[in-house]
């Protein structure tokens, strides 16, 4: 078995040390947001996307050498492992290597060649493949010679070196190209979606993400056929005939056919295969790259606080849902309005608002962003409160999801799903992270093909993210919901419903210690955890702050070194200047720990996101038909993808800012330019009402 820490640190370009360490700490069960934030010290400060990589790499090799050993027991116990066999499968680096390797030996269908070996051929392709065949008449007739050259088209197919060549020629020269499908009309219906990819040509080194998933999606409908290939197919088996030149004329002809039969029928459609899967992977990585940069963006959205907060779940016909919730977000109150029925009625919701919005101390409204949103806002328009107060727009993605889930009906069993939408708008607003990490990531509308792509990636991907965003934030233990909890490094949804459950029985966890009286909680996850929890109220302070408990001794310390208390050193800044860190530097715990600290102890449990920004759309557009080419609007971006981003103008319809419409530049990721949930200025470029498409650009001067 390789050393994995060479392997990893050339491919990552970091030190070897950095390696070991790592993945010494994650064999002992340590979380990503923990190494990275709580052991820079061992790491060298990789941060967690270096982390993260270190440790798919890690998975990545063990899985290579799992395949290797299963793959030298099958050769040993067919008895033909050599130790030239046995080096070989050492020295390959991937899983197509040890493929390759194997190929021959694995166990096969009937097919031409053994067909072909059955019936005696076998003699005659050793006698062409080594030179000693000469075509006399009546040496062999039509039918050996063609079994003889299935014999050796199989055995070029499967030789390791043919396959390396050929897959590199595919990797350099191959073209992305569709056509439709056999058997499909251009008149189809389901041809629509796929229209501009009919006929598509370009090479698989420069295709992007979303282009390769759109083709392989027209594939899958049975609209398109897709393939990836060299333009000169003959030059791919000209490059393995060269290998079997013979100075013997009839067998070199003979050798010939034999490979271009194999590279047609065997070996170009086995690589290209590989191909697909390649180029597939590839673009499944992107698409989850860019799903999860938008679900941190999402997840880490500036949060409005804690506000007394009614949320409207609008709807024409159904009515819309209203719900009042207090500062943390519990339900008051709950009814339904019926503003679109009737001037009436329109009156009497107007006056129930009103009257709500002074009854229970309401501070801002969260007004679903769906069907009939933009008109509940001008419902709202209308109301004259008492009261100075805010109404925002506010995204419905996953609320559905989340109001019919398990989570809400533990939450509100007595409350129908309406209820618990509306309840999830409201509290959406006050805390984006803290409410969306209860909805299913894929459900919240910020992905790129997300159902297109490898799910148990996706799953991972979007975990990792989560994790990564709950814990650079911090959880208040004596308030997060379970679903929060359980992302806390070190925690897990079991964990967390002990945690829940104790709080309901014992009351609020005092300090952070007082953790370790949780059934099942033990040192290691204590360890793990604890930096990332905050307990509002503590007796000592650090318990509300991101300093770690085994860094307590060490800040105590520090108060003493210049005369003071924990509480007045995190209270004075002219006492923190007088610390010099240097005198309280060691191996476990050096300058980057350090300055870490002096940070937390500035602002403790200072929260990395954005301040909250109130937002408004245009007034005079809430419709698709009141967009106009040219207009200057207002708008949020609800979603970045690698073609462009897309912007909500309030009409109920994205507009799409096409790449080449973000700036003057040329930029090659819409996300240099722009952030999820970022207030812009847009102009209309075009309205397709056909197609229900608006066409935006950045690229303007107001």
């Amino acid at each position: 078995m390789k050393d994995y820490a060479d392997i990893i640190a050339k491919r990552l370009n970091v030190s070897r040390r950095q390696v070991e360490n790592t993945i010494g700490l994650l064999n002992q069960g340590a979380t990503i947001p923990f190494i990275a934030r709580y052991r820079k010290e061992a790491t060298g400060g990789l941060n967690e996307v270096q982390i993260a990589a270190i440790r798919d790499q890690w998975l990545r090799l063990q899985e290579l050498d799992k395949r290797r050993e299963a793959v030298e027991a099958s050769l040993a116990e067919q008895g033909v492992l050599t130790e030239v066999l046995r080096m070989r499968l050492a020295e390959a680096e991937s899983l197509a290597e040890v493929e390759d390797i194997y190929l021959p030996y694995r166990p096969k269908r009937r097919t031409r060649a053994t067909i072909a070996r059955e019936k005696g051929f076998g003699p005659l392709a050793e006698a062409i493949a080594s030179g000693q065949w000469r075509a006399t008449e009546g040496d062999a007739d039509e039918e050996a010679l063609q079994g003889a050259r299935d014999i050796l088209a199989e055995g070029i197919s499967e030789e390791a070196t043919n396959r390396s060549r050929v897959r590199s020629v595919f990797r350099r020269k191959a073209m992305l190209t569709s056509e439709l499908a056999r058997g499909v009309k251009t008149d189809e219906e389901r041809v629509g979606r796929f229209e501009s990819w009919i006929g598509w040509k370009e090479p698989i080194g420069k295709a992007p993400s979303h282009r390769v998933l759109a083709l392989l999606r027209g594939e899958e409908a049975g609209v398109l056929t897709v393939h990836l290939r060299p333009e000169n197919e003959e030059e791919v088996v000209q490059l393995i005939a060269s290998r079997y030149a013979l100075k013997n004329a009839d067998c070199t002809a003979q050798m010939r056919l034999a490979t271009a039969d194999a590279y047609k029928r065997l070996l170009g459609p086995s690589i290209e295969n590989e191909m697909r899967h390649w180029v597939k992977e590839r673009a499944d990585r992107e698409a989850i790259r860019v799903f999860a940069d938008n679900l941190r963006q999402l997840l880490l959205a500036a949060p409005m606080g804690q506000k007394r907060t009614l949320a409207i779940d609008p709807g024409f016909r159904t009515g819309c849902k209203v719900v009042c919730l207090d500062a943390q977000g519990q339900l008051l109150h709950n009814e339904t309005i019926y503003p679109f029925t009737s001037v009436r009625e329109e009156r009497a919701a107007v006056g129930k608002l009103e009257s709500l919005v002074e009854a229970f101390e309401i501070e801002a409204i969260a007004i679903g962003n769906g069907t009939a949103g933009r008109e509940t806002e001008e419902v709202v328009g209308k109301c004259k409160f008492r009261r100075k107060l805010i109404a925002v727009s506010v995204s419905e993605a996953g609320a559905s999801v989340y109001s019919a889930s398990e989570v809400a009906r533990r939450e509100f069993p007595d409350y129908d799903v309406t209820v618990r939408g509306a309840v999830s708008i409201g509290r959406r607003l006050m805390d984006p992270l803290s409410e969306l990490v209860k909805i299913d990531p894929k459900s919240i509308g910020v992905g790129q093909y997300q159902h297109d792509v490898d799910q148990r990636m996706l799953q991972e991907s979007l975990a990792d993210t989560v994790e990564s965003c709950v814990n650079s934030v911090g959880v208040e233990l004596n308030t997060a919901s379970r679903e929060l909890l359980s992302y806390v490094s070190g925690i897990g949804p079991a964990l967390a419903e002990k945690i829940v459950a104790h709080r309901n029985a014992h009351g609020a966890f005092a300090s952070r210690e007082s953790l370790l009286e949780v059934k099942g909680l033990g040192a290691k996850a204590y360890e793990q955890c604890a930096g990332f929890l905050r307990v509002r109220g503590a007796a000592n302070p650090l318990d509300r702050s991101a300093v770690h408990p085994e860094r307590y001794a060490l800040v105590e310390r520090m108060a003493a070194s210049v005369g003071a208390t924990v509480e007045q050193l995190m209270d004075d800044a002219e006492l923190r200047s007088r610390i010099r860190l240097e005198d309280f530097e060691s191996e476990e715990c050096g300058l980057p720990t350090l300055q870490d600290i002096m940070r937390e102890l500035e602002k403790p449990g200072r929260d990395p996101r954005a301040r909250f920004e109130v937002f408004e759309f245009d007034k005079n557009v809430t419709r698709l038909e009141d967009v106009k080419a040219g207009m200057v609007l207002p708008g949020i971006v609800t979603n970045l993808t690698a073609f462009g981003a897309f912007v909500d103008v309030g009409v109920h319809q994205d507009g799409l800012i096409h790449i080449s419409q973000l700036a003057e530049r040329r930029v090659a990721d819409p996300s240099e330019v722009l952030k999820l949930h970022q207030h812009v200025r847009v102009k209309v470029l075009e309205v397709d009402m056909r197609r229900k498409r608006i066409s935006l650009s950045l690229r303007f001067q107001e």
